[in-house]
């Protein structure tokens, strides 16, 4: 039976999250892609509480550029984040999402800013 892109994304999300968990210590970094604006949280599973986020939106030198561009301007801007709140290790959840274009952009621009995973 084919799946309609919303079901299928949730499938591998499902997939994804059985795996990946974070922590105080290590955050679990997390993505959302919408048509136009992405978001990035850190958050922390155990205590089910964000510590740090960044998005697009309220960006203004984000707005003036393509979306891979944009995704690259909000992982510069997790990772500085999440510098100043102490966090440096992080697991990747990129919600479903292939990684490939948006998602990799960010994920590359927030391991330049210094966060590992």
């Amino acid at each position: 039976m084919a799946l309609n892109k919303v079901l299928r994304r949730a499938k591998i999300k499902r997939r994804i999250r059985k795996k990946v968990f974070g922590t105080t210590a290590i955050p679990r970094l997390t993505v959302f892609r919408s048509n136009k604006q992405i978001y990035a949280q850190l958050v922390d599973d155990i205590s089910g509480k964000t510590l740090a986020s960044a998005g697009s939106l309220k960006m203004e030198d984000a707005q003036k550029t393509n979306k891979v561009n944009q995704a690259s301007i909000v992982g510069k801007k997790i990772a500085e984040v999440a510098a100043q709140a102490g966090i440096e290790k992080v697991v990747f959840d990129r919600n479903g999402y292939l990684y490939h274009g948006r998602i990799k952009s960010l994920a590359d621009s927030a391991r330049e800013g210094g966060l590992k995973f």
